[in-house]
């Protein structure tokens, strides 16, 4: 069996944890909103036709914020469209998809959601066929308490609070041509810039996120980061990163290595970021916004056949991914990943929640059940929090096509406020286990091991409405800790949390 070591030191601390680290996406897309958060007439449905069965699995997430409306949709979408009564709302055609949005779920309906499913919004505006003036009066009518028309219109429109949305993204993707009113860099910021003024002076306490590339693989990757911050550093809080994997060729090695590109992508951003800071003499320190990520392949060459056969069509079964357990061990990694960087990435959101590239899947009229992915998400979140420790890991290491000097054991760990220690790891080898060894000696007390693995011995194994558990954890036992030292095996081509405790 291989074998590798770990040392743990309360000093080599990377930082705070946020909470938002853990957060997801809604957006107005396939079966996202309606058909998978809402489903009037749904056996679980709510007074307000929201589908209590997936509320529940989201709230066993612990999620802190979901991203809303969009995603390529909110480069088209009028806001104003989505308050007021639903019969009033107009329908619009939505070019982002190639559907037919009813605005049947709003503003207001999903503020409602998010309560229930014990979340926060994250809203974002439109800076593609709309601008900063759309922007600061969607901020008024969310935010501000009364007296004035937005505000007094939500009033009317029955709700008497504010809102209260904290975080905004300006945007959304304008680099891609693929994008309604896609921008230069430059205009990009300037408009970026002007729209944060105006928010901020209607609502100083709020946060801005705004466009960073939509992937590292851009051609003007870099040069856009550079340009439009110099236009909009000072009035902005976070920069967003975009990225999904895949892994068309079927090669598990290599595609379990990609988290490798997703740790040099948020290292070049934040890299950029400093050098825009340091030009502007500024004491500023701009963290990330990881705000769409997952894996995304499956599901390609489907949507084009239901896009050639229904374009226009409302909620069509769009981005449908069903995902398998490489898919959740590489999850694993870019979870360990963002733990690894979180003194710059502060906010994250898998992208997306429910139906469409989802951990959550639902059948219309039907079930609603835990994809693979689910899983390292969860834990993630719940025991993901405190503070992120620089773990010194020495492991077997590998090559692939596109990477050398993998290593085999991807691993870091968080102290939480109470004192335990939580490792999570991903045994990348495809045969071996691995012979774990930890140093826990700084952290004296812990005598308790619980080991949650999720492994199965079909890589492509993928969980259904009928075997809901195919792909699920379950407690491992074993390990032993003697003297602040943890041994614990690490099956082969496994996800593990390993929580020490007094």
């Amino acid at each position: 069996m291989k074998k590798a070591k770990m040392i743990l030191d309360r000093d080599f601390a990377i930082g705070q944890i946020d909470k938002r680290l853990y957060g997801s996406f809604i957006e107005h897309l396939g079966r996202a909103v309606y058909g998978g958060i809402y489903e009037p007439g749904h056996p679980t449905a709510d007074a307000n036709g929201f589908r209590r069965d997936v509320i529940d699995l989201v709230r066993k997430l612990d999620m802190p914020i979901v991203r809303y409306p969009g995603g390529n949709f909110v480069s088209g979408f009028n806001w104003e469209d989505s308050i007021g009564p639903r019969e009033s709302r107009p329908r619009r055609l939505d070019l982002a998809w190639g559907t037919t949005e009813t605005n049947e779920v709003g503003l207001h309906e999903f503020v409602q959601w998010a309560k229930d499913a014990g979340t926060e919004v994250m809203y974002a505006v439109n800076l593609g066929s709309k601008g900063p003036d759309e922007a600061r009066s969607a901020v008024e009518y969310s935010n501000h308490k009364g007296g004035t028309y937005w505000s007094d219109l939500r009033v009317k429109n029955g709700a008497k609070d504010p809102f209260g949305i904290k975080l905004w993204c300006l945007g959304n993707e304008m680099d891609g041509p693929w994008q309604m009113g896609q921008k230069t860099a430059y205009e990009y910021g300037r408009t970026a810039n002007e729209a944060a003024k105006m928010m901020k002076w209607v609502d100083p306490s709020i946060e801005l996120v705004a466009c960073g590339s939509s992937s590292s693989q851009m051609k003007t990757f870099g040069d856009w980061e550079l340009q439009m911050l110099n236009e909009c550093y000072d009035n902005v809080d976070y920069v967003s990163l975009h990225r999904y994997y895949g892994n068309p060729s079927n090669d598990t090695p290599g595609f379990l290595a990609r988290s490798m590109d997703m740790d040099e992508f948020i290292k070049t951003v934040a890299s950029i970021c400093d050098a825009v800071g340091g030009k502007k003499h500024s004491r500023k320190k701009l963290h990330l916004s990881f705000d769409e990520w997952n894996v995304w392949y499956h599901s390609n060459a489907q949507d084009k056949e239901i896009l050639k056969r229904d374009k226009w069509g409302r909620a069509l079964p769009l981005l449908e991914d069903i995902y398998n357990f490489e898919d959740a061990l590489l999850v694993g990694s870019m979870l360990i990943t963002f733990l690894r960087n979180a003194d710059r990435v502060k906010i994250a959101c898998m992208a997306q929640l429910v139906n469409v590239i989802a951990p959550i899947m639902t059948r219309n009229g039907g079930g609603a059940w835990a994809q693979t992915i689910y899983w390292p998400l969860l834990h993630a979140s719940k025991f993901g929090r405190g503070t992120a420790l620089r773990a010194v890991v020495d492991t077997p290491v590998y090559d692939c096509e596109d990477y050398q000097g993998v290593p085999v054991l991807d691993a870091t760990a968080t102290v939480a406020d109470d004192g335990s220690v939580t490792i999570f790891a991903v045994n990348r080898d495809m045969q071996e286990g691995l012979e774990l060894s930890a140093d826990l000696r700084d952290f004296p007390g812990l005598s308790k091991i619980d080991h949650t693995l999720l492994r199965h011995d079909d890589v492509k194994a993928i969980n259904t409405e009928e075997n809901p558990d195919n792909v699920s954890p379950v407690s491992a036992g074993g390990g032993h800790l003697d003297g602040g030292r943890l041994t614990i095996t690490v099956p082969a081509l496994s996800w593990n949390v390993i929580r020490l405790f007094k």
